[in-house]
């Protein structure tokens, strides 16, 4: 059974991973319907996921950076209005520490930097004197140009090893381990192949040491393998997600709540038949 120490508690869940739902407050999110305030994380609340992931600055392919003060009016209303209905942890998208630091205050417990800290290093101090948890991705360049830095000699060994080093960091400024949650970064500078190769063995990610987190939703990958728009990527978002937990994954961060939570448990139940 996952569990995950927060700052002030300790979560868990009876399924056989964390669902993770999405909300971006924003309008360049490569998914319309992800895009949304508290309304949107209401219904995801209300369908039953772990935790909603919120996010001010979009990190598509081609997407531009935003400057703090604009993610900050974006996200910390969200959360305090969440925060006034349910008392649901709270994961931050972001890689900016004045953007953090707004957010704990509001109410999130998670930081959730696609940078792994490496942006604003102030975020390693932060997280481990506030006790949250981490989550570290990995990512080659910036969203803008990502897509043309695909070249890897073993993109599985490369992505493993610089998550490993990340968190070795986080670990040498006092953040636990149980703390430390790792992603590879589906779609973020890979191609079909090496997406494929990370999603193939995501469990034995840094020697399976930390919490993997596989953020598959709906992404072009889904896209290059079955043809499909990102509104019809729901079937083969499930399957990878799927193929991820029985192989050791945590959490899963997702668009489709409901649909994910019914997995999860459908997993939890098969595992545990006749034990």
């Amino acid at each position: 059974m996952p569990s995950l120490n927060l700052a002030d508690r300790t979560i868990s869940t009876q399924n056989a991973a964390f669902v993770m739902s999405i909300v971006n407050a924003d309008n360049d999110s490569f998914f319309a319907k992800s895009r949304g305030g508290f309304r949107l994380a209401k219904k995801h609340i209300d369908e039953g996921a772990d935790i909603i992931d919120v996010g001010g600055e979009s990190t598509r392919p081609g997407s531009r950076y935003i400057d703090a003060k604009e993610e900050i009016k974006r996200v910390v209303p969200v959360i305090k209005k969440i925060r006034r209905y349910s008392d649901i942890p709270i994961s931050v998208d972001t890689r900016k520490y004045d953007v953090m630091s707004a957010a704990f205050d509001a109410g999130a417990d998670i930081l959730n930097d696609v940078s792994a800290m490496e942006d604003d290093p102030r975020l390693i101090k932060f997280s481990a004197q506030q006790k949250i948890p981490v989550i570290l991705m990995h990512k080659k360049g910036i969203p803008a140009i990502m897509q043309n830095e695909t070249n890897y000699s073993d993109v599985f060994k490369e992505v493993s090893g610089y998550l490993e080093a990340r968190a070795e960091i986080a670990l040498q400024n006092g953040i636990s381990s149980d703390k430390i949650i790792v992603d590879p970064g589906i779609g973020f500078g890979k191609n079909t192949e090496q997406n494929a190769v990370l999603i193939k063995k995501s469990g034995e990610l840094c020697q399976r040491k930390y919490m993997v987190l596989m953020a598959l939703s709906r992404k072009s990958f889904f896209g290059a393998v079955c043809g499909r728009e990102v509104g019809d990527r729901l079937w083969g978002t499930i399957a990878a997600d799927v193929y991820s937990i029985l192989n050791g994954v945590s959490m899963v961060r997702v668009h489709d709540t409901a649909a994910a939570v019914d997995s999860v448990k459908v997993i939890k139940e098969i595992l545990d038949a006749g034990s």
